[in-house]
């Protein structure tokens, strides 16, 4: 790495505001990156830091899919004529490297909660007169752009008179935004109900740290969405699942135009859409909560997210009854399920990943949570694995699911044990939520009764 340590300005896109913070450490320790605070990070959308180089920058970047961009900041404040004071006294052999007569040019104007018509965004790029721009205007691929930005806060319903700060500097480059459009389930060959939108996707194979070389698994795979950035990323992919039909794409249709499956849907297909077919190693029919693989299978990271019983639902094989099976059935027998409830499922998931992860190993897996009972506390642990990192996606105003990565620190022999390691203290979510549904249908109910019968009642009183 170079130095001496230089000032950039993180663009995020101002989406999945609380999972930043947990893609950027992943990533800063996964390329072993230092990154240093200038401004402490909040809501908005503009961090300003400190890395050693642009190389640097650009590693980050290559990976990240919360990032619109980066810039090598060269100015900021909260009063344009103090922005311009900077900028004009910039040293000359520093702005030389980046105003030759041979190298073209642009001047981007961007706002973030406000809207300038183009006559405002020359006048802006026309106050910047003053520097020594010597080059060639290129509009569409010039050899250095330079980057304007008003900030005008989070409310784009209530637009102050003047930003509340403003940007300037030289754009190094964007992030991997581009992969919600390439990796997007409308063109997806094969998906399901409850297949993992792309940029979730790629922000859990980012917390994972997935890299070329590394064994990734899906425990809960359904129709693979989250192998398909962790092969992107180089790792090989593989996963189970209880749902035979699924994994053999015999299921019923997503698509509302589609009537019947195609013959080839399946998971190694999305993964050959992508040309990562030579990442995929295999998925098998299992249940997740049974032993099936050796005591020295090791993996580098399990990404998963859980059936919660809403559209569809967790199952384990077993029974209520006493089985009675021959030897001739044994062979054509199909195992009969019970209810799976998400207590022992993330018991076993932890517990799982405690055996088979390899040390420093990531668990990724989201839970989902009714917003007014969450407590940190009821979140599952485990003795052999820690809580790196904890994000919130808001789904309605009352439930949201949050996305938790795991890492494994220690071997202890409590990861072989099977047993009962930790009490999450989560009931069944699905008896919640349809709880917390038939109660709020009796509240509006009760709320529709009143508003229809009150205005009669206090004319007749």
């Amino acid at each position: 790495m170079c130095s001496p340590w230089k000032r950039y300005l993180l663009w995020f896109a101002h989406d999945l505001v609380d999972f930043r913070m947990a893609e950027m450490q992943s990533l800063l320790s996964l390329l072993r990156i230092e990154m240093k605070w200038i401004e402490e990070p909040s809501d908005h959308p503009f961090w300003v830091v400190q890395l050693e180089s642009d190389e640097c920058v650009k590693k980050l970047a290559s990976r990240s899919i919360s990032l619109r961009g980066v810039i090598d900041l060269w100015a900021h404040s909260s009063h344009i004529e103090d922005l311009h004071e900077q900028l004009k006294k910039l040293d000359h052999s520093f702005l030389k490297n980046y105003f030759q007569p041979h190298l073209s040019f642009k001047v981007e104007v961007e706002t973030f909660s406000n809207h300038l018509s183009m006559a405002e965004r020359v006048e802006k790029i026309e106050s910047f007169s003053y520097l020594p721009l010597s080059g060639p205007v290129n509009l569409k691929n010039p050899d250095v752009k330079l980057w304007f930005m008003e900030y005008y806060g989070l409310e784009p319903n209530n637009i102050p008179p003047k930003p509340y700060l403003y940007y300037f500097g030289r754009w190094i480059t964007e992030g991997q935004r581009h992969l919600i459009k390439e990796f997007s389930l409308k063109t997806r060959k094969f998906i399901g109900n409850t297949s993992m939108d792309a940029q979730i996707s790629v922000l859990m194979a980012n917390q994972a740290k997935a890299k070329p070389g590394d064994l990734v698994m899906d425990p809960f795979v359904g129709t693979g969405s989250l192998l398909v950035p962790a092969a992107y990323f180089g790792a090989y992919v593989l996963g189970t699942d209880i749902d035979y039909l699924m994994l053999h794409g015999k299921t019923r249709p997503s698509r509302i135009k589609q009537k019947v499956r195609e013959a080839d849907e399946s998971i190694h297909s999305n993964l050959c859409q992508y040309g990562l077919q030579n990442k995929y190693i295999d998925v098998v029919v299992a249940d997740s909560s049974l032993p099936l693989w050796v005591r020295n299978f090791e993996l580098d990271a399990i990404i998963t997210d859980p059936p919660y019983g809403i559209r569809e639902p967790t199952e384990r094989v077993g029974t209520h009854k006493i089985p009675q099976i021959t030897e001739e059935q044994a062979a054509t027998h199909i195992p009969s399920k019970i209810d799976y409830d998400h207590d022992h499922l993330y018991q076993d998931l932890l517990n799982f990943a405690a055996r088979h992860l390899k040390l420093g190993g990531r668990l990724v897996t989201f839970i989902p949570i009714l917003r007014e009972l969450y407590c940190e506390e009821n979140l599952p642990k485990h003795p052999c694995l820690n809580l790196i990192s904890n994000s919130e996606q808001i789904l309605s105003a009352h439930i949201s699911r949050r996305l938790l990565t795991f890492e494994k620190i220690s071997t202890n022999s409590c990861a072989e044990t099977g047993g009962r390691t930790f009490t999450p203290n989560l009931e069944n979510f699905r008896d919640k939520y349809f709880n917390h549904c038939e109660e709020s249908r009796a509240v509006r109910k009760q709320k529709n009764l009143y508003h229809k019968w009150a205005p009669r009642n206090s004319e007749n009183s």
